[in-house]
């Protein structure tokens, strides 16, 4: 088991940042890539951005890209999000999930694929 604890959302204005975390604990965290996802009120989840185990290789949705970053740190079993020049379309519930590295692949975006879920924190941008 993989346990996946978000934090660092909150209410923000358009054009503001934030940098959402994500703590793993319960196996090895480099053993698994990572992802971000959302889901706004009414809508579906939504891939935002993934990360391979050395943090070498990223993936982006298009609306987020050039604007978040994902990075992670295996040392401290911590998986980021910066979210720069925020828009109120990124209003959502943000969750972190782990793949195991062997399952990680051109799938990327698919939420099947991911093993483990966080429960999930509030970014909420006003205009």
């Amino acid at each position: 088991q993989v346990q996946l604890v978000e934090s660092g959302g909150g209410l923000v204005q358009a054009g503001d940042s934030l940098r959402l975390s994500c703590a793993a604990s319960g196996r090895t965290f480099n053993n698994y890539a990572m992802g971000w996802f959302r889901q706004a009120p009414g809508k579906e989840r939504e891939f935002v951005a993934a990360i391979n185990w050395s943090g070498h290789t990223t993936y982006y949705a298009d609306s987020v890209k050039g604007r978040f970053t994902i990075s992670r740190e295996n040392a401290k079993n911590t998986v980021y999000l910066q979210m720069n020049s925020l828009k109120p379309e990124d209003t959502a519930v943000y969750r972190c999930a782990a793949v195991a590295n062997t399952n990680f692949g051109r799938t990327y975006y698919y939420p099947e694929i991911y093993d483990y879920w966080g429960q999930g924190t509030q970014v909420t941008v006003s205009s």
